[in-house]
C-alpha cells in the first residue's frame, strides 16, 4: 500500500491540539486543559491555520469565534480522536481485572435508564479499572447513527432504526399510554377516537429517529395532533401532567415515571409493535476482545434485567 502523503507529514499532537481549541476557543484555556505552555499551543495553531488556510479562531472584540470551518471540524475532531484512542487500546490479550479502558455507550434515556446501572455494577466487581460512559443520544446523532458508530462502543437501539450492523438483542418491552391522573378519559377504555382527538407529547419525530409504535398510528390512520417534542422518556411526564396530553413510554419505565405522581396509565386500542432493545456496533470491534467482553457484560445484565 502506498504512503499517503498527507497523513505521513501530520502530527497526531496537531489533532489534540485542535480538538482542545476548537472547544475552549481559548489558546490559555485550550494549554491549560492539555498541560502545555501557551507559547506552545500558539505555535500548533499557527500550524494548523497554516495547514487549512484558515484562520479556525477569529476574533471578536475580547473573544474568539470558530470560523465555518473551524465549526465543521469540531465534530469531525472528536470522532476522529475516539477513533484514534481505540485504536491503541486494543490489545491482543484482555485481562478485566488489570483494564483501565473506557467504553463509551450511547442510548436513549429509557435504554440507559433500564440496563446502564446493571451494566455498570457488574463491570465494577470484575473489572473495577474499567470505566463505561453513558451518553444520552439525540436525533441528530441517530439520523448519522452509522458514521457515530466508528467513533463509539456501541448504541443502545430497538431494531428498525439501525441497518446492517452487527448487535446483540438485550430485552423486549411492549408500550403503554400514558396521561395526567385528572385527564379527560377518566377511568374508561381509550378508542382509537380518543387518540386522535387528544393533543400528544412524541419524544422522537425525525426521518431516522422515531419509534415504531408512533409510525404504527399513522398507518391505523390517527394523525396524532403532536404539540411537544421532548426526547426524553423519563421527562414525557413534566409535559403529560395538568395537561390533557397522552404519551407512549415502555412498560419497563413506568414505575420510574408513575412514582413522580399525578400521572396514570391505559392499555393501549391496539396491538402495537413489541420493541426489541439491541446493543449495535461497528463491525471493526467484532473480534477485540476488549470489546467481547463488554458485550458479555451487557448480556449477563440483560439476564437479570429479564
Amino acid at each position: 500500500m502506498e504512503e499517503d502523503p498527507l497523513l505521513s507529514r501530520l502530527d497526531l499532537n496537531l489533532l489534540v491540539s485542535l480538538d482542545a481549541l476548537l472547544r475552549e476557543r481559548n489558546v490559555t484555556r485550550a494549554a491549560e486543559r492539555l498541560y502545555l505552555s501557551q507559547p506552545s499551543l500558539s505555535t500548533a495553531l499557527a500550524r494548523l491555520r497554516v495547514h487549512f488556510d484558515d484562520e479556525l479562531l477569529a476574533r471578536r472584540g475580547n473573544t474568539y469565534e470558530l470560523t465555518p470551518l473551524a465549526t465543521r471540524l469540531l465534530e469531525h475532531t472528536t470522532v476522529a480522536l475516539s477513533t484514534v484512542r481505540r485504536v491503541f487500546e486494543s490489545q491482543a490479550r484482555w485481562n478485566a481485572g488489570e483494564s483501565t479502558r473506557e467504553f463509551t455507550i450511547h442510548g436513549s434515556d429509557y435504554a440507559l435508564a433500564t440496563i446502564a446501572p446493571l451494566v455498570s455494577r457488574a463491570a465494577r466487581a470484575e473489572a473495577p479499572g474499567v470505566r463505561f460512559r453513558f451518553v444520552p443520544t439525540s436525533s441528530p446523532a441517530i439520523d448519522d447513527v452509522i458514521v457515530r458508530l466508528a467513533s463509539l462502543d456501541g448504541i443502545l437501539l430497538p431494531h428498525g432504526i439501525v441497518k446492517d450492523r452487527p448487535s446483540l438483542d438485550l430485552w423486549r418491552d411492549d408500550w403503554v399510554l400514558v396521561a395526567a391522573a385528572d385527564n379527560p378519559l377518566g377511568d374508561a377504555v381509550p378508542t382509537l377516537a380518543d387518540l386522535s382527538a387528544l393533543p400528544w407529547v412524541f419524544t422522537y419525530q425525525t426521518r431516522g429517529a422515531f419509534t415504531a409504535v408512533g409510525r404504527q398510528l399513522e398507518q391505523l390512520g390517527l394523525q396524532p395532533r403532536v404539540e411537544v417534542v421532548a426526547e426524553s422518556f423519563a421527562l414525557l411526564h413534566l409535559f403529560v401532567e395538568y395537561t390533557e396530553r397522552l404519551a407512549l413510554i415502555q412498560r419497563k419505565l413506568v414505575p420510574l415515571v408513575t412514582r413522580m405522581g399525578g400521572l396514570r396509565t391505559y392499555e393501549l386500542p391496539f396491538e402495537a409493535v413489541p420493541l426489541i432493545e439491541a446493543l449495535w456496533w461497528h463491525p471493526a470491534h467484532d473480534n477485540d476482545p476488549g470489546h467481547e467482553w463488554m458485550r458479555g457484560v451487557f448480556s449477563a445484565a440483560a439476564r437479570e434485567l429479564d
